[in-house]
């Protein structure tokens, strides 16, 4: 197994990786919007959190010379069901015509009281 880290996404609040790659495929830890250079909640909207959670996704991935293309599952968790229209329309715009298979949960409470979290499996076989 290698570990997978990247300084343009948030470094691990506890122990574990942000990502590791185990044979062809990358296990993404979740992600929550924080800006890597404020640590910081990127707002306290879901909007903000879940654009600066792509960012971070992306930059784990891009640490892997990965990208977007290569995930090919996704488990987004919510603080609340009412905000899926909104992370549904940007993870749309995100993915665009690739549509890995994806499981969304409302869960109690996310690090840091975020409103969103995400992690992903890629594939590294290229």
């Amino acid at each position: 197994m290698d570990i997978i880290t990247s300084d343009n996404a948030p470094a691990a609040m506890g122990p574990y990786s942000q990502a590791v790659r185990a044979g062809d495929l990358l296990f993404c830890s979740g992600q929550i919007g924080i800006d890597p250079h404020t640590k910081k909640l990127a707002g306290d909207n879901i909007k903000t959190q879940t654009v600066q959670v792509f960012r971070n996704i992306r930059a784990v991935l891009n640490a892997a010379d990965l990208n977007l293309k290569d995930i090919a599952k996704t488990t987004i968790f919510l603080k609340s069901m009412d905000d899926f229209p909104v992370v549904n329309d940007i993870y749309g715009m995100e993915f665009g015509s690739h549509k890995p298979a994806r499981s969304t949960v409302e869960a109690a409470r996310l690090p840091l009281n975020a409103l969103i979290e995400i992690e992903c499996i890629a594939t590294c076989k290229k």
